[in-house]
Parts: C-alpha cells; sequence; structure tokens
C-alpha cells in the first residue's frame, strides 16, 4: 500500500488539485465579468502549467523506462 501512494498519490493528488483550479478560474472569471476574451487568457495561462506537469511526466516515464 505504501509503494502504491508514494507512486500515484502525487499524480491522484495533482490531478484532484487541477480539476480544483479549473473550479476556481471558472468562477474567477464569473464573478470578475471577464467576458469571453479574459476567460480564455484565464484558461490558457492554466492549461500550459497542466500541460508542463503532463510533459513532465512523460519525461520521466521514458527517463526511467529507458527510451531516451
Amino acid at each position: 500500500m505504501d509503494a502504491w501512494l508514494t507512486d500515484y498519490g502525487v499524480s491522484i493528488g495533482i490531478g484532484g488539485l487541477i480539476l480544483f483550479m479549473i473550479f476556481i478560474v471558472w468562477d474567477l472569471a464569473r464573478r470578475s465579468n471577464a467576458g469571453k476574451f479574459g476567460t480564455l487568457i484565464l484558461f490558457i495561462a492554466l492549461g500550459m502549467g497542466i500541460l508542463g506537469f503532463v510533459i513532465k511526466g512523460a519525461i520521466t516515464y521514458l527517463m526511467e523506462s529507458g527510451g531516451i
């Protein structure tokens, strides 16, 4: 159980935080009347952070499996 939590706990935890951040950004855009363009910019900024996390996971997987 401890090894599983160590391996997958961070990914599950970060995934949950990403979902919560999506809700926060949506609520921020709605409450501030950001409009379509402002909401798009907010979600692009959030998406870049999510993309960085996914790329880090892919690079780590490739390096650990001997792909690179």
